[in-house]
């Protein structure tokens, strides 16, 4: 099994900003892509960012240019610098990855607790 452990979260005011890690650990032969997703009190769960095994990106459409997701492979950690934070992005943030725990299985998806981030306006 893989466990995916987030820290950074916390109250920041707006425009202000914050950095979140994510360390995965367990066993672990492959991780594909990893990513931040969000989930917002009465809204359903949205894609923040993503990047794959090869540091290609993507982001949702309302942190595009705020917001900047790196990996370290070596650690299994992904990180979201999250800048210029406005009261709308106050939401669990969620880790995820894309896991593969030996050569012969695929990849299966594992999820964080997640960690409060909360903006104040």
């Amino acid at each position: 099994q893989v466990q995916l452990v987030e820290s950074g979260g916390g109250l920041v005011q707006a425009g202000g900003s914050l950095r979140l890690s994510c360390a995965a650990s367990g066993i672990i032969f492959s991780i594909n892509a990893m990513g931040w997703y969000r989930q917002a009190p009465g809204k359903q769960r949205e894609l923040v960012a993503r990047i794959t095994s090869i540091t290609r990106t993507n982001y949702g459409d309302s942190v595009k240019g705020r917001f900047t997701i790196a990996r370290n492979n070596a650690k299994n950690e992904v990180y979201l610098q999250m800048n210029s934070l406005k009261p709308e992005d106050t939401a669990v943030y969620y880790c995820n990855a894309d896991a593969a725990t030996s050569w012969y299985s695929g990849t299966s998806p594992y999820w964080g607790q997640g960690t409060q981030v909360t903006v104040s306006s």
